[in-house]
């Protein structure tokens, strides 16, 4: 059989990753903080003894678009979305430092800070207590303020602040559940990151766009199989004319 089948078969494969990718980010496009996933892919010669005539697809990175959302006012005392660039940090289910811009939180029954999937929200010092009955407010430096609502007005006190950090973004990968980590594990603190209270970070997915680039991979998937059934049509012929020989 020809051997385009298996170079179009390899342009085949990857168009169907990058429609899954495109689905998976148009499925996100109203998940708060979702950061839009980017597949790159390149061209590979075929070394052979022939004309390099011929390419393969590879894989080359899987990266994220980091741009930022649009920011959306709720008016809710737990709610904060990053102005600009950094993120909040939570506890993985492991243990380990975990990086989102959804800034829907709440107090779980123990009252400790959590994100509205339950994971616990760090601090500068570790996890972040909530006192009952209170009222919250955050400030822009991302710290958290308490006022007893037993006593109003009564004298604001600060009980925490949230740990803001912003690593670079070449060392950003997404993990599987979602949140993204550092290669090293861990970032510093950067005081330079503020949020916004009462507001949150919608997903910076352009809906548009991507039923576009849907429409598009369809087509080029198309193609991919035509030129397929071409090496099948003519591995055929070939049987033909060798079989009247």
């Amino acid at each position: 059989m020809d051997r385009m089948i298996y170079t179009a078969m390899t342009g085949a494969k990857h168009i169907l990753e990058q429609q899954a990718t495109t689905a998976h980010n148009l499925a996100n496009a109203t998940s708060t903080g979702f950061k839009a996933q980017v597949d790159s892919f390149r061209a590979v010669p075929v070394i052979s003894e022939g004309l390099p005539t011929r390419a393969f697809v590879v894989d080359a990175t899987v990266g994220a678009d980091f741009n930022p959302g649009a920011i959306q006012a709720t008016n809710r005392d737990l709610d904060v979305a990053i102005q600009g660039k950094g993120w909040l940090v939570v506890q993985r289910a492991d243990g380990s430092e975990g990086y989102t811009r959804n800034g829907s939180l709440k107090v779980s029954e123990n009252g400790l800070l959590q994100t509205a999937s339950g994971l616990t929200v760090m601090g500068d010092g570790g996890p972040i207590s909530i006192p009952p009955d209170v009222t919250i407010s955050i400030a822009k430096d991302g710290t958290i303020s308490s006022v007893s609502n037993s006593t109003l007005p009564g004298p604001s006190n600060a009980i925490g602040r949230l740990k803001l950090v912003n690593p670079p973004e070449a060392e950003l990968t997404r993990a599987a559940d979602g949140l993204f980590v550092t290669k090293n594990g861990s970032a510093e603190v950067d005081a330079n990151v503020s949020v916004v209270s009462g507001a949150l970070e919608g997903s910076n997915v352009n809906v548009v766009e991507a039923m576009v680039s849907m429409i598009s991979l369809a087509r080029q998937f198309e193609t991919q199989m035509k030129l397929v059934q071409s090496a099948e049509n003519n591995a055929n012929k070939a049987s033909q004319l060798l079989s009247m020989n």
